[in-house]
């Protein structure tokens, strides 16, 4: 059965790139709304659907656009928040072209979510299942799409300072798996980077607190890591958020080895130009039970209550 909110949840911070507040709305919606954005700052509103097809390639983030020039940056870590509790159907509002970045992970959102209820929905659910494998690379990097009864996340990284290095993780994610071991890891970088970036008008709203930032071998962030892996663990977490915007529930295992947001937005855009690559399945009782969201509740997000925004 599809899913949606009980209540309207409010979320307030600000913009990572512009260091503007920002304001997020998370509504309710009805059975086959699925989840849909609405710049409320702009006279009228604009609506841009979740969906594969209405990104617009960016490295630093997952960027959205309407077609006709209207934008909203850093989408993913609502959407991975939505997804991992299994929420099909949401009116997103914001009042800006960005999402309040929060904490740097999805944590808050889950938090906000489980506190405003889950209402299931006398409507069917619908899943995508992929049939056989779909890639996309550049370089040394690469994601896939491969066949499996139950999504799975796989994903590699290697920086070259030491307090990152090579990382890798595989989960099944399943029963509540994205609350206990990913909705709490923050965005990273490197301290170049974020002088970089601030050269460039950018991150002006990132600070020591709403991100992991590193300096070779050493963690700048007060309190250092949440997790010895916390790094990958957050690239899992925006790979959740991204394949999220395939419009519905994957049936698939995702590898990503140096991914990033725009190549898994190329993988899904692979995979859906290959109507022999996929299919629509209606979800059986036991399938709804392997879904990320299925059986979710705060207990599973304890370990991390000290990092609510």
């Amino acid at each position: 059965m599809q899913a949606t909110l009980k209540k309207m949840v409010t979320f307030g911070g600000v913009g990572l790139h512009s260091g503007a507040p920002a304001r997020l709305e998370i509504h309710p919606a009805p059975a086959g709304h699925g989840i849909v954005f609405r710049r409320s700052d702009l006279t009228p509103a604009v609506e841009i659907p979740a969906r594969w097809d209405h990104v617009t390639p960016s490295k630093l983030c997952t960027l959205m656009d309407d077609g006709q020039g209207t934008t909203l940056s850093t989408v993913e870590h609502v959407m991975a928040a939505l997804a991992g509790t299994g929420i099909h159907n949401a009116l997103v509002i914001v009042d800006g072209p960005e999402v309040p970045i929060l904490d740097g992970s999805a944590a808050p959102f889950v938090r906000g979510i489980l506190r405003a209820g889950i209402a299931m929905q006398a409507a069917p659910l619908r899943a995508i299942r992929v049939l056989r494998p779909v890639e996309v690379r550049e370089g040394e990097a690469f994601a896939r799409l491969a066949p499996a009864d139950h999504l799975e996340i796989d994903f590699q990284i290697d920086f070259t300072d030491a307090a990152i290095g090579r990382q890798e993780k595989r989960l099944d994610m399943a029963n509540g798996a994205f609350l206990r071991e990913l909705a709490d890891s923050r965005t990273f970088c490197r301290q170049a980077d974020v002088d970089a970036m601030r050269r460039n008008g950018l991150a002006l709203g990132g600070t020591y607190l709403n991100a992991v930032v590193v300096d070779g071998a050493r963690v700048l962030s007060p309190g250092g890591l949440r997790h010895r892996d916390e790094a990958v663990r957050h690239k899992m977490l925006d790979a959740m958020g991204d394949l999220a915007l395939a419009g519905a529930p994957l049936l698939a295992r995702y590898t990503g080895h140096r991914a990033g947001h725009a190549m898994t937005n190329r993988l899904l855009r692979a995979l859906f130009a290959d109507p022999a690559a996929w299919q629509w399945e209606t979800c059986s009782p036991a399938l709804e039970d392997r879904l990320p969201g299925a059986g979710v509740a705060a207990y599973d997000l304890v370990a991390t209550d000290w990092a609510a925004a």
